[in-house]
C-alpha cells in the first residue's frame, strides 16, 4: 500500500507543529522545512484546518497551531480520513476484473489493509515526534528561528 503524496505531507506537517511548541510557524515555513511546495502545503493544511487538525491564524503574529485533537489524533484514524474508503486493488474500474465474483485477492488485501490501518490507531500525532523524531524536527532551519 502507498500512501498518497497528501497524506504524507499531512502527517508531516502536523508532526512539524507538534514540536513548535507556543511558536507559530506558517504555511511558507513549514513547506520549507518539509521540502515540499508552497501551494501543495497550503492545500494540506487548509484540509487540516477544515478536519479541526490545526489552526490557522492570519496577519502579524500568525501562522499555524496544532489544535488539542490534532495533537491525539490516532494516526490510523487520520490516515484512513485522508485516504479515502478504497480498496488497494481497483477490482470494479473501468475494465471490471473478470475475477471480481470469485476472487481471493481481493479479500487478502482489504485485510492487509486493515491490518496497515491497525497498526496505525494506536498512533497519536504525539506519539510520532518523540525520541529521536522530534530533536531532529526542531533543529529545522525555521524551528530554530521560530523556537
Amino acid at each position: 500500500m502507498r500512501l498518497l503524496r497528501s497524506t504524507d505531507m499531512a502527517l508531516r506537517v502536523l508532526m512539524r507543529l507538534a514540536v513548535a511548541g507556543k511558536s507559530t510557524p506558517t504555511t511558507r515555513e513549514v513547506a520549507a522545512d518539509m521540502n515540499v511546495p508552497y501551494t501543495h502545503a497550503a492545500k494540506v493544511v487548509a484540509e487540516l484546518q477544515h478536519r479541526g487538525l490545526l489552526e490557522t491564524r492570519r496577519g502579524r503574529g500568525g501562522g499555524l497551531s496544532l489544535t488539542e485533537a490534532g495533537r491525539d489524533a490516532s494516526v490510523g484514524a487520520i490516515v484512513r480520513d485522508l485516504e479515502g474508503e478504497g480498496d488497494v486493488a481497483d477490482c470494479e474500474g473501468t475494465a471490471p476484473c473478470p475475477l471480481n465474483s470469485d476472487c481471493r485477492l481481493r479479500g487478502a488485501l482489504r485485510r492487509a489493509q486493515e491490518a496497515f490501518y491497525a497498526a496505525l490507531d494506536p498512533l497519536t500525532v504525539a506519539d510520532m515526534v518523540a525520541d529521536p523524531t522530534g530533536p531532529l524536527l526542531l533543529g529545522l532551519p525555521s524551528a530554530r528561528r521560530t523556537s
